[in-house]
């Protein structure tokens, strides 16, 4: 099992949300966060009277999703495919292990609690 967090535009949450159903990616978290990365934020103001400011933590969202092994290319590329605008600042993906999942209700563990 892999965990798949992937840093994307908010702007881009429901595109590969829908497409990650298609694929059968049906799991998953979405978290707000704030970051930087390569982007290092945006200026702005400069008008009427206004000084010129930089904002250095853009909001972003987090998804997160445990897959089965052979599931994790595919949501890769799924999420490569409907979060990118070929622009600065369309994110990251990280790659994790799970060494173990448990589903609470019925205690089942591994890969059945997926």
């Amino acid at each position: 099992m892999n965990k798949v967090e992937a840093i994307i535009r908010p702007e881009k949450l429901n595109d590969v949300k829908e497409a990650l159903v298609q694929v059968g990616l049906i799991g998953l978290n979405v978290v707000n966060v704030t970051g930087r990365g390569a982007q290092r934020g945006v200026t702005a103001g400069g008008s009427r009277g206004v000084g010129r400011y930089e904002i250095d933590m853009l909001p972003k969202v987090k998804l997160e999703l445990v897959v089965h092994d052979e599931q994790t290319q595919i949501a890769i590329d799924t999420i490569i495919e409907h979060a990118r605008t070929g622009n600065i600042g369309d994110g990251k993906i990280f790659i994790s292990p799970v060494s173990n999942a448990i589903k609470v209700r019925t205690g089942e563990q591994g890969e059945a609690a997926l």
